[in-house]
């Protein structure tokens, strides 16, 4: 790895740890604000708030959600694109629900919109300018509203916030005069931009107006929801409240804190500090749980109930569209709500229980119980945390021991203080997790999954978030040693204390035995004894391209049965499969799996090249992008023959060869040695001849070990050889191909083709099913207008590159057998990664850069 690579993956793991150091300032300005306020005012004031007021607040977020499925709409128009408006509402809805609590919507809301918009037909060009729109049009609403709301009732900036300016209405002018500009620059520029290869067309006058009125409109309804429910005597008006709201937004997003979480109510508390209260804390609370954790718990309940339904006849059109989609987007929210309820409990844990509650539970269960189960409602909160990430994982594991914990969560929250709004939710998680079994199939240990830096930073989050709140919530207790061992009904300070120190505690136990497992290291070279291993498993697999393996230039990773393989080399920071992994399918997925860990423990990229349909779920699984590299042939040999018209010029060479003198026969294993050297002498001749040298990886070359592995078909001229191929055989003679295929320069015209018809008619008689042809590269890649760009830049390659390799003439040959065409993938980690990931995949095929660069 080079010193700017170094850089930027150090950059990269140090960016969740920045967010984590702005959202402890936040706390900080959050606890000095909130110095006078009581955690009993608060949780009143939650309750106090009228029926009305929630169901406004709930109606008003609706619709601001639904108005932020414009962005999208308009994108589309600005696409001209005929997307359906179904199906862009779902995307729209649920990359904004993931993206607002999650934070980071560029890279949240756009990996989601990605992998929906491309399967319906978007290319990656598309959907970039797609998100681009978006964007665009999010930060004009703030400009729109932020101008006119910053001109018109201009917010006094308190000192404390210690800004060069004393009044945003300079701030809401430049914002005006920004938007003023777009506008300005959409009417005279006609001429699109680019950016690298991408052109850029830019949005009618029209459709720019409006993006600035449907922007406009979503943060004014996403402010009054918080208006709705501010206590009567924060005596603001409605331009006030959203000029503070605005304000206190732009900082959130700035921070790249998750949801803005704690830096939103901070601002809040910061630019408002006449209307500071214990009221205003609630209604900050209310609004958070209301805009925030509603529309996620909805969308999670939404795909949940889905797949239910999957498994009926008739489902509704809606429902089938998400359904279609569960295998990517479930886990990842029955993730994020694993994660949620996680914290609902550490939360519920640092607080105190409604006094009347206790009293009432003290009637039925004993104080022990109610300590016990205090303590263990904070642990499996902890728990629940750790597991979130084992079921993004889609670990079989992580999704049993989360039904038993959100079980367990459910009965603690109600032994412990009859939370029965707590307990119900989690039941909810419980009964949306339940029917979503097949999403989780992987056979691994929580103790082997990396976590990455985001998903530390998350837990630790939300740790220090709830040891806040405990401190916030008890900052009356005087704290001293006698506390911890002080054991009574009303007790919520030490029982507070215990549960924290034992979340504490429980993580830094895990963290630990993370940390003391042994080091990855680079694996060795492959020996002989994993080849002989990897051998037998070959001799059970029906394809023939994990013969590959037994050339001895790849590392072999085996599952822990030893029924299957991954064959691999390294190139640069790219770990590359050779196909998918051998094996019963089972043993595939998990060892897919097996293979993407080592990698990331290595700070690789995992990129699986040649890969057929069976496994594309699972690579989808992974996040990573598919890109289509071309169709392998395949001959249905029981339907193969040499008579009828079209089959005249295969019959004519055929039959020639045959007149000069060409006989062709198959050489079994245990004769091939002693043909070796005459076999070594044609295949110097031929890389002679095409000026070329020995491939690799991909490709067999040339050595007397590897070929003494399997049968060798020969063609003779008076009994002379003069060309030969060796043979891959199938388990259960399934399919048979050719690896090498040599000839020199006595091989008479056609000799190619004879051996494929004869190899074909032997294949026949000796009753295998197929007879592989290869891969044609960039075969059926279309380019349409609706196309991914990389399939319209291999089209025309495909059609227009002869000066570079014979594309279309090689899928022309490979047609006059009449094969069936089934499509190859590559499937690595998209973006700027792409064109790294194919010259380190080429530097591998070729033997290093001397190969990319000769022939």
């Amino acid at each position: 790895m080079t010193g700017k690579q170094r850089l930027v993956a150090l950059s990269r793991r140090l960016l969740p740890f920045i967010a984590l150091f702005l959202f402890a300032g936040a706390l900080w300005i959050l606890h000095r604000a909130s110095d006078k306020f009581h955690y009993r005012d608060i949780i009143r004031w939650v309750h106090a708030v009228s029926l009305t007021d929630l169901l406004l607040a709930v109606g008003l977020t609706a619709l601001s959600y639904l108005v932020m499925t414009a962005y999208d709409q308009l994108a589309i128009v600005y696409l001209r694109h005929p997307l359906q408006r179904g199906r862009v509402i779902l995307a729209s809805f649920i990359s904004y629900a993931f993206s607002n609590n999650i934070g980071l919507s560029l890279i949240t809301a756009g990996s989601i919109r990605y992998r929906l918009y491309s399967a319906w037909g978007l290319s990656a060009e598309q959907i970039t300018k797609l998100v681009s729109f978006t964007v665009v049009t999010f930060w004009l609403g703030i400009l729109t509203a932020g101008g006119i709301v910053f001109t018109l009732q201009p917010l006094a900036l308190p000192v404390t916030a210690y800004l060069p300016i004393t009044s945003v209405r300079i701030l809401g002018i430049f914002f005006l005069l920004l938007m003023a500009a777009y506008l300005f620059f959409l009417k005279l520029r006609r001429a699109p931009f680019q950016l690298r290869s991408w052109e850029f067309a830019l949005p009618s006058l029209k459709l720019g107006f409006a993006q600035l009125a449907v922007g406009a409109v979503d943060w004014c309804l996403a402010g009054s929801v918080l208006y709705v429910l501010m206590p009567d005597q924060v005596a603001f008006s409605f331009l006030q409240l959203l000029g503070i709201y605005l304000l206190a937004q732009v900082v959130a997003l700035i921070s790249h804190v998750p949801g803005g979480i704690g830096v939103f109510e901070s601002m809040i508390l910061l630019f408002a500090p006449e209307a500071a209260s214990a009221e205003l804390l609630g209604s900050l609370l209310l609004y958070r749980g209301i805009y925030y954790l509603l529309p996620l718990i909805a969308a999670t309940l939404l795909l949940a109930v889905t797949e239910t339904l999957n498994h009926k006849v008739v489902v509704n059109k809606m429902a089938q569209l998400i359904g279609q989609w569960g295998s990517v987007v479930v886990p990842q929210f029955l993730a994020l709500s694993t994660l949620v309820a996680g914290a609902i409990l550490l939360f519920s844990g640092a607080t105190p229980v409604a006094p009347e509650r206790l009293q009432w539970l003290r009637n039925f269960i004993p104080l022990p119980i109610i300590e016990f189960s205090h303590f263990l409602g904070s642990l499996t909160g902890a728990m629940l945390l750790l597991l979130a990430r084992g079921l993004q994982r889609r670990l079989d594991a992580a999704y049993l021991l989360t039904l038993f914990f959100l079980a367990g969560g459910s009965l603690f929250s109600l032994l412990k203080g009859v939370d029965y709004e707590e307990a119900i939710l989690l039941a909810l998680m419980l009964v949306a997790l339940i029917p979503c079994r097949r999403h989780f199939y992987r056979k691994s240990s929580l103790f082997s999954e990396p976590f990455s830096p985001s998903w530390v930073v998350a837990i630790l989050l939300v740790f220090i978030c709830s040891t806040w709140l405990g401190a916030f919530a008890f900052k009356h207790v005087n704290y001293t040693g006698d506390l911890w061992w002080h054991f009574a009904l009303k007790a919520d300070a030490p029982r507070f204390l215990r549960a924290a120190v034992g979340v504490g505690v429980f993580l830094l136990l895990f963290s630990v035995a993370k940390l003391l497992r042994p080091a990855a290291s680079i694996p060795p070279p492959t020996d002989r004894t994993e080849l002989e291993k990897a051998r037998v498993i070959i001799a059970t697999t029906p394809t023939t391209e994990a013969n590959l393996a037994l050339l001895g230039d790849k590392t072999l990773l085996f599952d822990k049965t030893d029924r299957g393989f991954v064959m691999y080399g390294i190139e640069g920071r790219s770990w590359i499969t050779m196909g998918d992994p051998v094996g019963p399918p089972d043993v595939a997925r998990t060892l897919a799996w097996q293979f993407r860990e080592l990698v990331e423990r290595h700070d690789g990229q995992p990129v699986f090249y040649e890969v057929g349909p069976s496994m594309l779920h699972v690579y989808l699984d992974m996040g990573l992008t598919l890109f289509k590299l071309g169709e392998d042939a395949r001959v249905p040999l029981s339907e193969f023959t040499l008579a009828g018209s079209k089959r005249s010029g295969l019959r004519y060479t055929h039959r020639r060869l045959g007149r000069e003198g060409c006989s062709f026969e198959v050489i079994p294993v245990t004769a091939v040695p002693e043909l070796l050297p005459d076999l070594q002498k044609i295949s110097d001749s031929w890389l002679k001849e095409k000026n070329s040298r020995e491939k690799g990886f991909s490709l067999g070359f040339f050595n007397n070990d590897y070929l003494m592995n399997f049968p060798v078909a020969v063609v003779r001229v008076q009994n002379e050889i003069v060309a030969f191929a060796n043979l891959w055989t199938g388990a259960e003679r399934h399919e048979l191909s050719i690896d090498l295929m040599r000839y020199n320069r006595q091989a008479p015209d056609g000799i190619m083709e004879f051996l494929f018809i004869n190899l074909m008619l032997w294949g026949q008689d000796q009753g295998y099913q197929f007879f592989s042809l290869g891969m044609a590269p960039l075969s059926g890649l279309e380019n349409r207008p609706f196309a991914p760009l990389w399939n319209r830049i291999g089209a025309i390659i495909f059609r227009q590159g002869d000066h570079f390799y014979n594309f279309e003439g090689l899928r022309h040959y490979k047609e006059k057998f009449a094969p069936i065409w089934e499509p190859r993938y590559l499937a690595c980690p998209g973006g700027l990664a792409l064109p790294r990931i194919l010259t380190n995949t080429t530097t591998l095929i070729s033997g290093g850069i001397k190969g990319v660069l000769g022939k």
